[in-house]
């Protein structure tokens, strides 16, 4: 049953879709979606469109992005994804300055923090990383191969973060684990040394985030299949507290709508401060907030922001001096979707620091698109499109899918032997000769 179950969702191309992507620049100069193969980008500071510039091979990408960030100063920014390329940009100027082709899709993404190397994943587990240079300069050969530095023996790599110290890579898996790493000083020979594993998770790790409470301590967050955030002392290894996300939901939803498995956890963004943990729920129309006391190593719950019910945020995003969550809802590789209907649906939410946000007032609320910053120049460039209507019509489609996509694509999947072996027979890299 389990068996005919996954492939009927491979089949209908359900557990492939691609949700949309946001990230923000760490010092709030730009805004950055991504939709499908589509990379959108708003200069804040200009208030204008960005016009990407690739001169490295290709327009951008031709297959859904998976995974976006930008490097800790700002310079540079990431895109990859199922067309295995992975690009580099150059912020100043958003000229792609770098792209390296992966042998596999490619799941996950980042800049250490010194912006000298960029690492990425692909769907086997492995870690590669490729030297960019002193400051991701322009003039790198492109002689200079990938290198693969660590992995996580075939599990798919569902999020991978530097700590604020440059001095540990984190990584996460669809196998619950958590694997902490000392990033050498000299990575191109790889990075054996394992600092701790956080073990805990009952389900697949989606998403995981750094947050300090000085320059010299920080925690590790995560989230999870399980529907749980969780707080680590990644340094030993050690769980700190854990938060059931489900307990909270099974009041705020209807249990008619709604089944367990629709209530993973999607993306976290904790605030500059670390005192606040912003949660998205796989199903859940709003955004979740959580206390997050550092000094007590303690997570709690804060309060609950509400959206309509057509708006499930796909991902979460924020800036160093910015106090705004950038949240998007979207996806691609649906059935029966066009091109020309990849569109997304952006609510920004204000004020997101410990001082402002009790439980007890209405607000933090999502800003009006009136309200938004640069308003309708900026929905257009990021959304795609400004009728709502049109909107509404195309989100619709994908709203059913959300609930429950990432249960599918990220929970470890069992087979039939001979379903193994014709899945075998399918792989590039182990072709079985008849």
């Amino acid at each position: 049953m389990e068996d005919t179950a996954v492939e009927e969702a491979e089949v209908s191309g359900a557990a492939e879709f691609a949700p949309a992507l946001v990230a923000a620049h760490p010092h709030g100069d730009s805004v950055a979606v991504a939709i499908g193969p589509e990379l959108r980008v708003f200069d804040l500071r200009a208030g204008c469109p960005v016009s990407l510039s690739d001169d490295c091979g290709g327009l951008s990408h031709s297959d859904a992005i998976r995974a976006i960030c930008f490097s800790v100063s700002g310079a540079l920014f990431a895109s990859t994804g199922d067309d295995k390329l992975v690009k580099v940009w150059k912020t100043d100027s958003w000229r792609c300055i770098r792209t390296i082709n992966s042998e596999k899709r490619v799941s996950a993404v980042a800049f250490s923090n010194n912006d000298l190397y960029i690492t990425y994943a692909d769907k086997f587990g492995v870690i590669w990383l490729v030297n960019l240079g002193e400051d991701g300069a322009e003039h790198v050969s492109v002689d200079n191969k990938p290198v693969s530095i660590l992995g996580h023996y075939c599990s798919i790599i569902t999020s991978m973060k530097f700590s604020p110290d440059g001095r540990f890579i984190a990584t996460a898996d669809r196998d619950s684990k958590i694997r902490v790493t000392l990033f050498p000083k000299n990575p191109l020979k790889g990075a054996h040394e394992i600092q701790s594993f956080c073990l805990g998770h009952t389900d697949f790790v989606s998403c995981i985030a750094f947050t300090s409470i000085s320059e010299n301590q920080s925690f590790l967050v995560s989230g999870g299949g399980d529907s749980t955030v969780r707080l680590w002392d990644y340094i030993n290894g050690c769980l700190l507290d854990t938060f059931q996300v489900r307990d909270k939901m099974g009041e705020l939803l209807e249990s008619n709508d709604t089944d367990d498995s629709s209530q993973a956890i999607a993306d976290i963004c904790p605030s500059n401060d670390g005192s606040l943990i912003a949660v998205a729920i796989q199903g859940f129309s709003g955004v979740m907030l959580l206390a997050c006391d550092l000094a007590g190593k303690k997570l709690s719950f804060r309060k609950v922001i509400t959206m309509e019910k057509s708006y499930i945020p796909t991902s979460l995003a924020s800036s160093f001096s910015s106090e705004l969550i950038w949240t998007v809802m979207g996806a691609s590789n649906m059935p029966n979707q066009a091109s020309s209907q990849l569109l997304t649906r952006l609510r920004i939410i204000p004020c997101f620091q410990k001082d402002v946000v009790s439980s007890s007032d209405d607000g933090p609320a999502t800003l009006e698109d009136c309200e938004v910053p640069h308003g309708e120049k900026l929905l257009m460039a990021l959304q795609g499109s400004l009728d709502i209507a049109k909107q509404e019509e195309v989100l619709t489609s994908v709203l059913a899918a959300l609930k429950v996509s990432m249960h599918k694509m990220l929970v470890k999947k069992h087979y039939s032997e001979e379903r193994r072996e014709q899945r075998k027979r399918g792989r590039n890299d182990k072709k079985i000769k008849s």
